[in-house]
């Protein structure tokens, strides 16, 4: 189980011409911005001067969470109509894979 964002919701069309819906779901996860652990003691430094600016400089945000495309759905309108499920940009859900099925619940 993970959950994702729906990140756009595009208007397309089918092999066949039919107006359908492309929707991107990104995955969202924290992330520690200090995971890398540089090497050279160049890298040592320079890292610790981003860190000193960060702290110094509030225009500077450090990045909490990485999204990454996770499902890229190409849906018809009548598929999309089926489906049973309104998408909304920005809305989160939870994403459960098993016995063959893929299973959406809004967060």
């Amino acid at each position: 189980m993970f959950r994702v964002r729906v990140n756009k919701i595009e208007s397309t069309r089918d092999l066949d011409g039919n107006l359908g819906k492309r929707i991107e779901l990104l995955e969202e996860r924290e992330i520690n911005p200090y995971v890398l652990r540089p090497q050279s003691d160049e890298a040592k430094m320079a890292q610790e001067v981003m860190q000193a600016l960060q702290q110094q400089m509030p225009f500077l945000p450090q990045r909490t969470q990485m999204a990454t495309p996770k499902i890229i759905l190409f849906l018809t309108e009548q598929e999309y109509d089926s489906f049973g499920i309104t998408f909304d940009v920005n809305q989160v859900y939870e994403v459960n894979l098993e016995n063959q099925a893929i299973r959406f619940r809004k967060v």
